[in-house]
């Protein structure tokens, strides 16, 4: 079975994962102790602690649609579906977003049902667990 594709026929899972990773790489590579710091931070703060790591990962999705960052949303869309979120629960925190980001947010929310339908098309294919997308 092939990998979907978006209208322009590119698999936009395997697209982002394969940037996103590549990128972080490269980053991460310099020498700078402030942006490897921020990975880190940014990496233990979705550990398991007095929430779980569902609720985390539901709390940086809205969050994401709020400030509108279609990566992050991608990227915590793809987490939360690793978390074992389910698809009501997911439309359940789109609903907060969209509530709280008011109607600006509506572009992204199809973003993220699109993304959410191709993650679930292709179950193999989940971006890497650490979220230093968002610097």
């Amino acid at each position: 079975m092939s990998a979907p594709k978006d209208e322009t026929g590119k698999d936009r899972v395997a697209e982002f994962t394969a940037f996103r990773q590549r990128m972080n790489e490269r980053i991460l590579s310099e020498d700078n102790q402030v942006v490897r710091r921020f990975f880190a931070l940014d990496t233990q703060t979705y550990k398991p602690g007095a929430l779980d790591v569902k609720t985390k990962e539901l709390l940086g999705l809205v969050a994401s649609m709020v400030l509108r960052c279609d990566d992050c949303i991608s990227y915590h869309v793809a987490q939360c579906k690793e978390a074992g979120v389910t698809r009501e629960e997911f439309f359940e925190t789109f609903s907060v977003g969209l509530v709280v980001g008011g109607s600006i947010v509506i572009p992204h929310l199809r973003r993220a049902v699109d993304f959410l339908d191709q993650l679930e098309s292709d179950e193999g294919a989940t971006p890497a667990a650490d979220c230093a997308s968002h610097a």
